[in-house]
């Protein structure tokens, strides 16, 4: 029975993954200081034996002795890694340096979870893992992508000057229950804007593209990826290839909720990307064949039904 440590384990993505340990027999150490995650992600699984809660911030050092360790800690959205920009690339950068530590101390494999934001805006498409990003270094968003950015290049450090074995992985735009219902990506803030009957917000033309990735899959493609052979670091894409305008999004939600709301169009925000879209060859050819398998419209009804559980939505 393996013993795992997930930072940022009551965050979206983090929740989702202890599920998935704790289902494939695993203990789990679920670390999160609540800056973004919230206990009511996990509070299904607090009583089960198999299952540790522990609030702590990744800033200072954390000390247990585990097999394996997924480094998830970091505020992922505008919203709320914008709110802290010194807090944000703190916990990036001595974040990581503590998990490698402890990684160092006791021989344990370590998942880095790293962004698409590494490629910035980017100047190639789809994106390649080879291409090395468009990144401005003093803009709104640095605090993230640089941060995500130089957390790489600490686990490929360690990895170089101790041996340390790491795995890197570049996640996509993801989308699922338990995302936050205020933190600002466009998923979230699309259907939520569309159960209230709120005008939908587009910023910029709404021709931008991203790629949309369903819960289920991403966390597939990081237990896969953290049982590849150790000679295999990554970075690896984990993303869907499937392309949509914000101005597709925004329709397919009207549609799927039955909603009566408008678009209504704001100014771009600073150092938006116009598109986004991963390579996910690597990924195939590496992690036994990886590729997302839920639609987008699938994928969305689920998220729907979550939110309108929390935001007590009621059709009128």
């Amino acid at each position: 029975m393996e013993r795992i440590l997930v930072t940022g384990g009551a965050g979206f993505i983090g929740s989702h993954l202890c599920d998935r340990l704790i289902n494939d027999g695993c203990d789990v150490i679920c670390l999160d200081n609540y800056f973004t995650g919230s206990k009511d992600n996990v509070r299904h699984l607090i009583g089960n034996p198999r299952f540790e809660l522990v609030r702590h911030d990744v800033t200072t050092p954390y000390y247990a002795e585990v097999d394996k360790i997924f480094n998830l800690a970091c505020p992922a959205s505008p919203v709320y890694y914008q709110y802290n920009p010194i807090k944000t690339i703190k916990t990036s950068i001595y974040g990581t340096l503590n998990m490698l530590g402890l990684a160092k101390r006791v021989r344990a494999k370590i998942l880095q979870a790293s962004t698409s934001e590494v490629y910035g805006d980017p100047s190639i498409h789809p994106q390649v893992e080879s291409y090395w990003g468009n990144v401005n270094p003093i803009g709104i968003r640095s605090c993230y992508d640089e941060g995500k950015r130089a957390a790489e290049t600490l686990c490929m450090d360690y990895h170089r000057q101790h041996g340390i074995c790491v795995k890197i992985i570049r996640i996509f735009n993801t989308y699922g229950p338990r995302m936050n219902q205020n933190d600002g990506r466009v998923v979230s803030n699309f259907i939520v804007q569309a159960l209230k009957g709120q005008d939908i917000t587009i910023y910029g033309s709404g021709l931008q593209t991203r790629s949309f990735q369903y819960i289920d899959d991403l966390v597939e493609g990081m237990i896969r990826m953290m049982n590849t052979d150790d000679d295999f670091i990554g970075p690896v894409n984990i993303g869907n290839p499937g392309e949509f305008s914000m101005l597709e999004l925004a329709d397919a939600v009207i549609r799927l909720t039955g909603s009566k709301s408008k678009i209504v169009f704001e100014p771009l925000p600073q150092d938006d990307p116009r598109q986004r879209k991963p390579d996910i060859s690597l990924a195939y050819s590496k992690l036994n064949g990886w590729e997302p398998t839920v639609p987008l419209e699938e994928g969305l009804k689920n998220t729907i039904d979550y939110f309108k559980e929390i935001i007590n939505f009621a059709p009128k």
